[in-house]
Protein backbone atom coordinates (compact mmCIF):
# COMPACT_ATOMS: atom_id res chain seq x y z
CA UNK A 1 0.00 0.00 0.00
CA UNK A 2 1.19 3.51 -0.95
CA UNK A 3 1.61 6.13 1.59
CA UNK A 4 0.07 9.08 1.36
CA UNK A 5 1.28 12.03 0.62
CA UNK A 6 2.85 13.46 3.20
CA UNK A 7 3.21 17.23 1.46
CA UNK A 8 1.89 19.51 4.21
CA UNK A 9 2.35 23.26 5.03
CA UNK A 10 5.14 23.79 7.25
CA UNK A 11 4.93 23.32 11.02
CA UNK A 12 1.14 21.28 10.13
CA UNK A 13 2.69 17.74 11.01
CA UNK A 14 3.59 19.06 14.48
CA UNK A 15 -0.39 20.08 14.56
CA UNK A 16 -1.76 16.85 13.64
CA UNK A 17 0.92 14.65 16.22
CA UNK A 18 -0.40 16.57 18.40
CA UNK A 19 -3.80 16.43 18.02
CA UNK A 20 -3.62 12.73 17.31
CA UNK A 21 -1.89 12.22 21.19
CA UNK A 22 -4.64 14.54 22.48
CA UNK A 23 -7.01 12.22 20.74
CA UNK A 24 -5.12 8.88 22.10
CA UNK A 25 -5.04 10.19 25.72
CA UNK A 26 -9.09 10.83 25.28
CA UNK A 27 -9.82 7.52 24.07
CA UNK A 28 -7.32 5.94 26.22
CA UNK A 29 -8.83 7.26 29.30
CA UNK A 30 -12.59 6.10 28.43
CA UNK A 31 -12.50 3.18 26.84
CA UNK A 32 -8.76 2.52 27.58
CA UNK A 33 -7.95 2.06 24.12
CA UNK A 34 -5.18 4.48 22.14
CA UNK A 35 -2.55 2.74 20.34
CA UNK A 36 -3.44 0.15 17.61
CA UNK A 37 -6.45 1.48 17.49
CA UNK A 38 -6.04 5.04 17.71
CA UNK A 39 -2.34 6.30 17.16
CA UNK A 40 -1.02 3.66 14.64
CA UNK A 41 -3.99 4.18 11.95
CA UNK A 42 -3.46 7.84 12.20
CA UNK A 43 -0.06 8.13 12.23
CA UNK A 44 -0.26 6.36 8.82
CA UNK A 45 -3.04 7.78 7.16
CA UNK A 46 -2.82 11.63 8.25
CA UNK A 47 1.42 11.68 8.83
CA UNK A 48 2.35 9.12 6.49
CA UNK A 49 4.41 7.02 8.67
CA UNK A 50 4.89 3.25 7.34
CA UNK A 51 3.00 0.37 10.00
CA UNK A 52 6.17 -0.47 11.43
CA UNK A 53 6.87 3.26 12.30
CA UNK A 54 3.87 3.87 13.28
CA UNK A 55 3.46 0.61 15.94
CA UNK A 56 7.27 1.73 17.51
CA UNK A 57 6.08 5.09 17.93
CA UNK A 58 3.22 4.62 19.39
CA UNK A 59 4.28 2.24 21.63
CA UNK A 60 6.58 4.88 22.75
CA UNK A 61 4.21 7.12 23.64
CA UNK A 62 2.10 4.94 24.82
CA UNK A 63 3.98 3.89 27.50
CA UNK A 64 3.44 7.79 29.03
CA UNK A 65 -0.23 7.96 28.02
CA UNK A 66 -0.85 4.60 30.18
CA UNK A 67 0.92 5.83 33.22
CA UNK A 68 -1.09 9.08 33.44
CA UNK A 69 -4.29 7.01 33.08
CA UNK A 70 -3.37 4.48 35.87
CA UNK A 71 -2.28 7.18 38.00
CA UNK A 72 -6.16 8.66 37.71
CA UNK A 73 -7.84 5.35 37.96
CA UNK A 74 -5.32 5.14 41.13
CA UNK A 75 -6.44 7.82 42.43
CA UNK A 76 -10.50 6.88 41.58
CA UNK A 77 -10.14 3.35 42.91
CA UNK A 78 -10.40 1.31 39.87
CA UNK A 79 -7.28 -0.42 39.37
CA UNK A 80 -7.03 -4.25 40.46
CA UNK A 81 -3.27 -4.44 40.28
CA UNK A 82 -3.17 -8.63 40.69
CA UNK A 83 -5.20 -9.08 37.91
CA UNK A 84 -2.99 -6.04 35.82
CA UNK A 85 0.23 -7.92 36.78
CA UNK A 86 -1.31 -11.30 35.82
CA UNK A 87 -2.29 -9.53 32.01
CA UNK A 88 1.26 -7.45 32.06
CA UNK A 89 3.69 -10.68 32.64
CA UNK A 90 2.82 -12.40 30.13
CA UNK A 91 2.12 -9.12 27.44
CA UNK A 92 5.77 -7.92 27.94
CA UNK A 93 6.75 -11.49 26.87
CA UNK A 94 4.15 -10.79 23.67
CA UNK A 95 5.41 -8.00 22.81
CA UNK A 96 8.67 -8.87 22.75
CA UNK A 97 7.65 -12.17 20.49
CA UNK A 98 5.66 -9.58 18.61
CA UNK A 99 8.12 -6.88 18.04
CA UNK A 100 10.15 -9.45 16.89
CA UNK A 101 7.96 -11.42 14.31
CA UNK A 102 6.84 -7.77 12.64
CA UNK A 103 10.48 -7.31 11.59
CA UNK A 104 10.09 -9.99 9.79
CA UNK A 105 6.23 -9.53 8.11
CA UNK A 106 6.01 -7.47 4.95
CA UNK A 107 4.52 -3.98 5.35
CA UNK A 108 1.87 -4.28 3.50
CA UNK A 109 0.81 -7.46 5.20
CA UNK A 110 1.21 -5.29 8.66
CA UNK A 111 -1.27 -2.89 7.28
CA UNK A 112 -3.67 -5.26 5.96
CA UNK A 113 -3.58 -7.03 9.36
CA UNK A 114 -3.92 -4.02 11.14
CA UNK A 115 -6.98 -2.87 8.54
CA UNK A 116 -9.27 -6.08 9.28
CA UNK A 117 -8.60 -6.41 12.85
CA UNK A 118 -9.91 -3.14 13.50
CA UNK A 119 -12.70 -4.04 11.18
CA UNK A 120 -13.33 -7.17 12.89
CA UNK A 121 -13.24 -5.17 16.31
CA UNK A 122 -15.99 -2.58 14.96
CA UNK A 123 -18.39 -5.46 13.60
CA UNK A 124 -18.28 -7.14 16.83
CA UNK A 125 -18.78 -3.79 18.77
CA UNK A 126 -21.81 -3.21 16.45
CA UNK A 127 -23.66 -6.41 16.98
CA UNK A 128 -22.76 -6.11 20.74
CA UNK A 129 -20.13 -8.28 21.39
Amino acid sequence: MAAPSTTRRPGSRGWTLLAIGTAAGIYSGLFGVGGGTIIVPLLVLLVGFDTREATATSLAAITVIATAGAITHTIYGNVRYDAAAMVAVPAVVGAFAGTTLQQRVPKDWLTLGLAVLLVFGAVDLLRGG
